[in-house]
């Protein structure tokens, strides 16, 4: 019998004045002449976020979730081209270290998902220089807190450049200059308008990299309907992972915004979804992506004891009898 463990992402409904993604943009940087000074706030800024991001894991704590999504804006600016000298962790290792070890404690799984602005499958050699630059920033932020970098960043495949199949294959070649540090952080994910499931798998199985289903994108983008023939397959990319499968579960904003995600995930969808692949692995972590957050993690569980055959393993911990 397989135990669907949900998780959320970022910002909590629950917990007031807490967000982990207070920014400073450039522009209001240079508008301090002082260049310490301005640093020196940019340095209380991510202080703010990390106190945060602690409060939102006690939060997750207090209502038995384990599984969580950081946010990639811990520290503003940190990969801004012309902060490239600033020591980005120096004053905030204490709070990193006090987050991991926190997480391990509770044997969390907190991960990334750092945004479009990395592509790693760019014909162009200053952008794929770049995106290395923002996951280098994601696996300092790993280490520093003392956790295993491995598979913590899910990405999407890129862009399709004018030709999806060439593009594909251009993202082998740019594997070869990716450290294997930075590798082994990755998992891909299909995405709602270029690239599907099967591109995914593809490279995915060539590159031994996990893949993220993406239930909410594969409606949306497929070749073929029918997710499920290649589920196995799923399953299979992660048998050197320490962590179980990933999802990620969502519903469309509505027929029109089909793409966008709505307030809360309708509960029919996720009871499909485990109905379909119940009895294939021991756990699936499912990472709720709706803009009520947590609020939404907590409605659809409430949905879902509504439904005959539901059992709660834990309050954030579901099995189909």
């Amino acid at each position: 019998m397989t135990i669907f463990r949900l998780g959320y992402v970022a910002m909590s409904k629950h917990v007031s004045n807490a967000s982990p993604s207070r920014m400073m943009t450039y522009q209001q940087f240079k508008q301090i002449e002082d260049r310490e000074a301005a640093i020196a706030k940019l340095e209380r800024i991510a202080s703010t976020n990390l106190h945060n991001t602690l409060r939102l894991l006690k939060h997750n704590k207090a209502n038995k979730i384990s599984f969580y999504r950081l946010s990639s804006k811990l520290i503003p600016l940190a990969t801004h081209e012309e902060l490239a000298h600033w020591n980005y962790i120096k004053n905030v290792k204490e709070e990193l270290q006090e987050i991991g070890h926190f997480a391990i404690q509770n044997n969390m799984r907190i991960d990334f998902h750092p945004d479009h602005y990395v592509v790693l499958n760019t014909p162009h050699k200053e952008k794929l220089k770049s995106s290395l630059h923002i996951l280098r920033y994601h696996y300092r932020l790993l280490t520093s807190m003392g956790l295993n970098p491995a598979h913590r960043c899910v990405l999407h495949l890129g862009g399709a450049y004018q030709d999806k199949e060439a593009s594909l294959e251009r993202f082998i070649e740019n594997w070869a200059y990716i450290p294997t540090p930075i590798q082994s952080m990755v998992l891909l994910e299909n995405d709602d308008t270029l690239y599907t499931m099967e591109d995914c798998l593809y490279i995915c199985e060539k590159l031994s990299i996990p893949f993220v289903f993406d239930l909410h994108h594969h409606h949306a983008n497929h070749y073929h309907p029918n997710w499920l023939q290649h589920w196995e397959r799923a399953i299979a990319t992660w048998k050197n992972s320490p962590f179980p499968i990933k999802v990620h579960l969502s519903s469309p904003r509505s027929k029109h915004d089909f793409n966008s995600h709505a307030d809360y995930v309708e509960d029919e969808t996720f009871y499909s979804f485990m109905k379909q692949v119940n009895q294939s692995v021991p756990q699936v972590d499912c990472m709720i992506e709706a803009k009520q957050k947590d609020d939404a993690l907590f409605q659809l569980v409430h949905d879902l004891q509504q439904r005959e055959g539901i059992e709660l393993v834990t309050p954030t911990e579901i099995k189909v009898l």
